[in-house]
């Protein structure tokens, strides 16, 4: 079976060492010694002032606006994964969907001021598939209109815009570490935060909001991560560049074979590429579950990454219609994707996809 992702498993003896060391010490959790270990090489490796390590990567968003106490509204993308938009809902924040732009797939910057109101107190966009969005254009409006600024950059880990990394626009981008994706902690996630102030705040709230042993400032919840996944996260990251340049091969072979015949995500100039997805889009809708039924005959599973868009949600109230999102979503598939994926596989995906459309 070939999936749109295979879970890396680094070196089991490597790991194992670390599972002695926490033996050892006896700390399993609670900001032990290997997640704080993890916090300063993943710091030092992104090139961010401060990270925070959380248990995944939704309660990463959640921690974020309890961190910048977002209330009302947010002005956020409909084409995402779901915990972008559920995040939002049980914090009692209201999404409200700003269309999309058809070639990069993120939030389109133009759909944005129109939407905002006296109750809107933030923008959520999506670094989608990890391409970095406009990001000054984005933090334009929120100056002028003096709103907070919270990435979901699940996808965008080491991605780097004008020399710099991604993750420091905003006022905090979040990660997912969870197993699928390109950097895992088996489960895990990350906030990015600039102001040392709301570092502090942050650091309580994932730990029941608990400042000391007599003061608990602020309502928190535990959202910290264990030794285990820290242990797990020190191991995928050593191997990180080995990982890239197998998926770098692997996405340029898709581009090169698949050129003209489907069409591609459109990337952000002087943004750099991590190859954590490869999203194609069809003509229709009917050709996509065509393709898709092909492969899964031959037990290839790629994903409707990201099918249906969130603007249809029945919990969403009111109903907003994005039409472009909701036209892209019925026509994109992420094509397996992984540093193990052999070539003949690759092959084989290309030739049944040529074959169907």
């Amino acid at each position: 079976m070939i999936n749109v992702t295979k879970t890396y498993l680094p070196n089991k003896e490597k790991y194992k060492k670390y599972i002695d060391e926490i033996y050892e010490n006896g700390w399993l959790t609670n900001n032990g010694p290997l997640v704080q270990r993890l916090e300063k090489r993943l710091a030092e490796y992104l090139g961010v002032k401060n990270i925070i390590l959380v248990s995944n990567g939704t309660v990463a968003l959640e921690i974020a606006y309890r961190t910048l106490d977002i209330k009302g509204f947010a002005i956020t993308t409909p084409f995402s994964f779901v915990a972008t938009t559920s995040s939002l809902v049980t914090n009692n924040i209201l999404p409200i969907f700003a269309d999309i732009d058809q070639n990069s797939f993120n939030l389109d910057p133009k759909n944005i001021e129109k939407l905002i109101t006296p109750n809107t107190s933030a923008i959520v966009p999506v670094h989608v598939f990890g391409n970095a969005c406009e990001v000054e254009e984005i933090e334009q409006i929120a100056n002028k209109h003096n709103l907070k600024v919270i990435y979901d950059a699940a996808h965008a880990f080491d991605v780097q815009y004008k020399d710099k990394s991604l993750l420091n626009y905003g006022d905090i981008s979040t990660l997912s570490f969870h197993s699928t994706k390109l950097f895992h902690s088996i489960e895990g996630g990350a906030l990015i935060i600039n102001d040392d102030k709301l570092v502090q705040k942050a650091r309580y709230l994932i730990n029941f909001g608990i400042k000391n042993a007599e003061e608990i400032p602020h309502l928190g919840t535990n959202a910290k991560m264990n030794e285990f996944e820290a242990a797990m996260g020190l191991c995928v990251l050593d191997d990180i560049e080995e990982i890239k340049a197998k998926r770098k091969t692997i996405l340029e072979t898709y581009q090169s074979k698949l050129k003209g015949l489907v069409q591609f995500q459109e990337k952000k100039e002087k943004a750099t590429e991590n190859y954590s997805y490869f999203p194609v889009v069809f003509k229709s809708e009917e050709e996509l579950l065509k393709v898709q039924k092909a492969l899964n005959e031959k037990q290839i599973f790629p994903r409707r990454y990201f099918y249906p868009s969130l603007d249809t949600l029945d919990y969403i109230e009111p109903k907003q219609e994005c039409k472009i999102s909701r036209d892209i979503s019925k026509r994109i598939l992420c094509l397996p994707i992984y540093a193990e994926l052999e070539k003949d596989i690759q092959i084989q995906i290309v030739k049944i996809i040529k074959e169907n459309i």
